[in-house]
């Protein structure tokens, strides 16, 4: 059975289009506005949402991100609270959710409760981003019998052995990081990003998501010239902070990741 992801790559591989993949943290600012702000981003059109599960020891997330994840924690955000968040979303949306999370928050509820709950409240995709694809397979497992697609993190320094091994392992697409670092909003993307996903193609047939930088409508085209869509994350998670108390915040995160989109 083709799950979410799989099923919006190949419609937009058919469309001979790229595909806009939204990051945003869940429970930033609070769980209520959260809620409205997942409902405006699919409103918006992104082909696939991220949702950040906040976490108090960040590795790959820049100042902006973690700024989001500190107001979620104090707001009273947790794993739980994360997948109710889905839960609620998919009551009224079928845009693919993955999950963006820390293993010790999944080992700490445990991998296969974890799993289950996640299938249950409509998660799609789960990216654990400081777990290895050479240790993955006791977070991994319960996550494929529970028809969760594992999803693994792809850098430019990461072997061609490792790239085929996260291509064997991983389900609906390889998320690749443009550049070394934290994530954050750059004035233009990596010049070596071409080469770099040519390199991946070589070594998986899975599709490919290029984040870390993008934070434009050129910077969306420019990646789905090589990739199969951009991500998203910092420039729009630094938007819902500076229109978090504005009246009309949904409207402007609809327009916002309409306006990302627009390049495509």
């Amino acid at each position: 059975m083709t799950s979410r992801l799989g099923g919006t790559f190949g419609r937009l591989r058919t469309a001979g289009r790229g595909g806009l993949v939204a990051f945003v943290t869940a429970g930033d600012p609070d769980a209520e506005r959260s809620a409205a702000v997942l409902d405006a981003v699919a409103r918006g059109g992104a082909d696939v949402i991220e949702v950040g599960v906040p976490f108090s020891d960040p590795l790959a997330d820049g100042p902006v991100i973690q700024r989001a994840s500190e107001r979620a924690l104090a707001a009273g955000m947790t794993l739980r609270g994360a997948l109710a968040l889905v839960r609620d979303f998919r009551k009224s949306h079928e845009t693919p959710v993955v999950l963006f999370t820390y293993a010790n928050p999944v080992v700490r509820m445990d991998p296969e409760v974890f799993a289950s709950e996640a299938r249950d409240a409509g998660v799609d995709g789960v990216l654990i981003l400081d777990y290895p694809v050479e240790e993955a397979e006791p977070l991994r497992a319960p996550m494929v019998a529970a028809g969760l697609d594992p999803v693994f993190l792809i850098s430019p320094t990461t072997t061609e052995e490792r790239i085929s091994r996260s291509g064997e392992l991983g389900r609906g697409f390889l998320y690749v990081i443009s550049r070394l670092g934290v994530t954050g909003t750059r004035d233009a993307l990596a010049s070596d990003l071409e080469p770099l996903i040519a390199r991946i193609r070589a070594h998986a047939v899975l599709p490919v998501a290029v984040g870390f930088g993008i934070s434009r409508p050129e910077h969306v085209a420019q990646a789905c010239r090589f990739a199969d869509a951009a991500v998203v994350g910092s420039a729009l998670v630094q938007e819902i902070a500076k229109h978090a108390d504005d009246s009309d915040l949904t409207g402007r995160v609809t327009g916002y990741v309409e306006w990302l989109k627009s390049a495509l």
